[in-house]
């Protein structure tokens, strides 16, 4: 059966619920990079901060930047306590020696040019930058689920929606940022959640829907959403999806 779901706020079902399943990727990185109170730390796209929180509490000085600025108002509240720059855009003045763009779930659309752009201003020679993305559909039970967004979203006029789990191409961006690659990783980050309507808003809440909502209506994707996450809900009622991303280490020439 269908549950009944309320109505949901995109930005705090992301930082109650969403967000916090990709910490141990936030943390695989800044643990590989040695992240510490040495370290300038530039998130672009850095929404409501949860990353550059975990850096600040490794006494990394912080900035970030993102063009939604309810979502950068999150950050700002969160950080309240650390002396962090967090702005629209541009980036707040350099040089960082860490810049990470990490957007996963679907809120990220940097281009490489951007990306090159935004490194050109901010960065230090030999400064890391790291890309993440999902890993392997295979090992990403989300995949199929998310996949649900491209299906409804053919239903657009101008049939402008594109695949909502983008492919790894974290490589290529790499190359035409020029950027020298240094590794990669793959971490766990498996989407647990309370329940079905839990589940139901914490994906709505990462945007990879939006265009289905808007090329049909929120309540019809919600149904679809819910059935289509039935596989998934265990027998206490939670909801479990294992799931894969992989990170990609690049250094400023």
């Amino acid at each position: 059966m269908t549950p009944t779901l309320v109505r949901h706020d995109p930005v705090r079902d992301w930082v109650e619920i969403q967000e916090r399943m990709l910490a141990p990727l936030y943390e695989a990185v800044y643990e590989r990079l040695g992240v510490d109170a040495g370290t300038r730390l530039l998130g672009l796209d850095c929404g409501s901060g949860l990353a550059l929180l975990m850096a600040a509490a490794r006494g990394a000085r912080v900035a970030g930047t993102d063009p939604d600025g309810t979502r950068l108002e999150q950050a700002r509240q969160r950080l309240a306590a650390y002396d962090a720059d967090l702005a629209g855009s541009p980036a707040a003045p350099g040089p960082y020696d860490v810049i990470t763009a990490f957007h996963p779930t679907g809120r990220g659309t940097r281009t490489p040019g951007a990306l090159a752009a935004a490194v050109t201003r901010s960065a230090v020679r030999g400064a890391a930058v790291v890309l993440a993305g999902w890993g392997p559909p295979e090992r990403c039970a989300s995949a199929p689920v998310l996949g649900l967004a491209a299906r409804l979203s053919e239903a657009a006029a101008d049939g402008s929606a594109g695949p909502p789990v983008p492919r790894d191409d974290l490589d290529e961006r790499v190359a035409r940022a020029g950027l020298r690659p240094d590794g990669s990783g793959r971490v766990a980050c498996p989407f647990g959640y309370a329940d079905l309507d839990s589940a139901v808003r914490g994906l709505l809440s990462t945007g990879v829907f939006d265009p289905a909502a808007a090329a049909t209506d929120t309540s019809q994707v919600e149904k679809e959403l819910a059935e289509a996450l039935h596989p998934y809900v265990r027998g206490d009622g939670t909801v479990w999806m294992p799931n894969v991303f992989r990170y990609v280490i690049a250094r400023v020439p």
